[in-house]
């Protein structure tokens, strides 16, 4: 973790056969110089820059970033044949060693791909490094050089150094390929501390806070996070221990804060993680002061992606589909099995964070509300399975347009919805839990590949009877699922309440800018009805009260409640295509949405602690 180290221990990054060298080369240019030492290539060595990062399913072409590709051997050039997009071949002689240099373009702050400015460094390695074919399963060594103008700066990867100084700049070492590029690099001047849990060492750093950060808080919350999710997977029941050492023996979490994101990319031993910085903790911040409700929300959000993104070190980066044995780098790698490895973290995330005692049961409600109102206020559940959607995540879910919501469906949000009906369903007949199957699919696989027959075989085993029904219907098919009755059984009130004015008419919108730009119009809703199309501008709307006819200019979707009454028609002034057109709309009535209360907080409890 970036720890300093000392030589004589392992053998130095750069004496093993494939060497990589990363330098700042331009800090001002956003621009990474790599240089790759091969010590055995082939007399026709193929090298290829990955076309997608694991854990992220879009082809993201990171080869449109490279620029400068040299090869030579000594002071010699070697000559470079472009194969395709991302793939090169490079002509030369066996016994002598291949030299490729080549700069990365980096100016993407997300957690996908690299960044490079004065005031910060990140990379993933299927954005930096060229695969060199036929010995991916050699060791790789790295070396990161620092820059003259950040002597400031430290570095955090979940790599193990080899010799590096006490900032972190220096030589690592990989087992192979796929350890290199799942170990992510930040650099920077970031906020860095630590603690030990079970034997595996955790570090926190964080970049972009200001002064007002409260890191000790993160820190604690974070330690609680890790404690609930490592018992999860292997407490012995009933005490304080483990059953079994954890995978993985450190752990790094690598937090961005900026102006306004969110999202995190799951690795073996690490994750990169975006928030927005007023999600941060903050010292001083007390229950009085006026805006710690709304910054209250933000932060638990924050603390759910921490939660997630670690549950994901057990389930899809070790426990994980079989069609992920081994990534296919050049190509899109399928599965049917995201609504698994996805949709069940996103229900352990946030129950995680109950059982850490960092939400309440209402609080934990509330999540689990937002969630489920996701799936029933999307038509396309009953278009496509989650299966199916799992499996079309690459041209669909990473795709995302006007018409997504009526097409398909969350493999995050069904397939949470899924892991509740079947965890309720399990603790119905009292002999196990959700919990207790993922334990047992951890113990059949060894931590490894598994496909739909395990999950299967896991719920027989452990209930008594087959399962396969329930997951033909709620996975394999489009029909609703038994939300209201299994919560309900479980503690929880289902409480229908009107819905807000975007949902009763079916459209999803923009208000930004002092108007209404409609985003999406929804399958069977009364904006389709009426002729609402995706783009339009709704300037306002003339209606009819006591006879009486008036025209009104709206602003924001919610202003329409001021002017008419559920079941009124009106005539919509919509701007398409810069032409004025007049919409015959009826305002819905009697259309609800859920909110989940506690009804018997006994039966809540035995669900929610586990």
């Amino acid at each position: 973790m970036a720890a300093p180290t000392t030589a004589g221990r392992r053998t130095p990054a750069g004496a093993v056969a494939l060497a990589y060298r990363v330098e700042m080369a331009d800090l001002h240019a956003h621009l990474f110089r790599v240089t790759l030492r091969i010590g055995k290539p082939q007399p026709t060595q193929r090298v290829s820059l990955p076309v997608w990062i694991p854990g992220s399913y879009l082809v993201r072409e990171f080869s449109r970033n490279l620029q400068h590709l040299q090869a030579k051997q000594g002071r010699k050039a070697a000559a470079l044949t472009q194969v395709d997009k991302c793939t090169w071949d490079v002509t030369c002689d066996p016994r002598r060693p291949l030299e490729l240099t080549y700069q990365i373009y980096a100016l993407d702050n997300s957690v996908r791909s690299a960044w490079l400015d004065p005031a910060r460094g990140f990379f993933n390695g299927t954005s930096l490094f060229l695969r060199v074919h036929g010995q991916e399963a050699l060791p790789h060594g790295l070396e990161l050089v620092g820059h003259r103008n950040c002597r400031s700066w430290q570095v955090a990867t979940g790599l193990e150094g080899v010799k590096t100084d006490t900032r972190g700049f220096g030589h690592y070492l990989a087992r192979d390929y796929d350890t290199l590029v799942d170990c992510p690099v930040e650099m920077g001047t970031f906020w860095s501390s630590g603690f030990t849990l079970h034997g595996v060492a955790h570090r926190l750093v964080v970049a972009g806070t200001t002064a007002l950060f409260d890191g000790n808080k993160l820190l604690a919350d974070t330690r609680r996070i890790c404690e609930a999710a490592l018992r999860l997977w292997h407490a012995v029941p009933g005490t304080a221990r483990l059953a079994r050492r954890p995978p993985h023996k450190t752990y790094l979490f690598m937090l961005n804060a900026v102006d306004d994101g969110y999202g995190g990319l799951e690795h073996r031993n690490s994750t990169a993680l975006i928030c927005a910085r007023k999600d941060l903790p903050r010292l001083h911040d007390t229950a009085s002061s006026p805006a710690v409700p709304r910054q209250q929300e933000g932060y638990n959000t924050l603390l759910g992606l921490i939660s997630h993104e670690y549950f994901h070190t057990w389930n899809i980066k070790r426990l994980r589909p079989a069609e992920f044995t081994s990534y296919d780098y050049a190509h899109e790698n399928y599965t049917g099995l995201l609504w698994f490895f996805e949709g069940f973290t996103s229900y352990y995330d946030d129950l995680l964070l109950r059982r850490a005692g960092l939400l309440d049961d209402a609080a934990y409600l509330r999540s689990l509300t937002k969630t489920l109102n996701q799936v029933l206020q999307t038509p396309g559940r009953l278009v496509q399975s989650v299966a199916q959607a799992s499996f079309d995540a690459w041209v669909k879910y990473y795709r995302q347009d006007e018409n997504t919501p009526n097409a398909t469906v969350s493999y995050y949000s069904k397939g949470a919805a899924v892991a509740l009906c079947l965890d309720l369903g399990l603790r119905s007949h009292g002999v196990t839990t959700l919990d207790a199957a993922m334990r047992a699919l951890w113990l059949r696989t060894r931590g490894g590949p598994m496909s739909e027959a395990d999950l299967y075989a896991v719920l027989q085993e452990l209930s008594g009877r087959s399962w396969a029904g329930e997951i033909a219907a709620w996975v394999h098919g489009t029909a609703e699922l038994p939300l209201q009755a299994a919560l309900e059984a479980h503690g929880v009130k289902v409480i229908d309440e009107p819905a807000q004015m975007a949902q009763a008419l079916g459209i999803r919108v923009s208000e930004s800018g002092g108007g209404i730009q409609i985003k999406a119009v929804l399958r069977g809703g009364a904006a389709e009805q009426a002729g609402f199309a995706s783009g339009d501008e709704w300037l306002g709307i003339e209606c009819s009260a006591a006879g009486k006819r008036s025209a009104w200019r709206l602003l924001r979707l919610d202003e329409l409640a001021q002017y008419v009454a559920p079941g009124s028609a009106v005539t919509a002034l919509v701007a398409r295509d810069r032409r004025l057109l007049q919409l015959s709309l009826l305002v819905p009535k009697a259309v609800t949405t859920w909110r989940l209360a506690v009804r018997d907080s006994q039966q809540l409890g035995h669900w929610l602690a586990g």
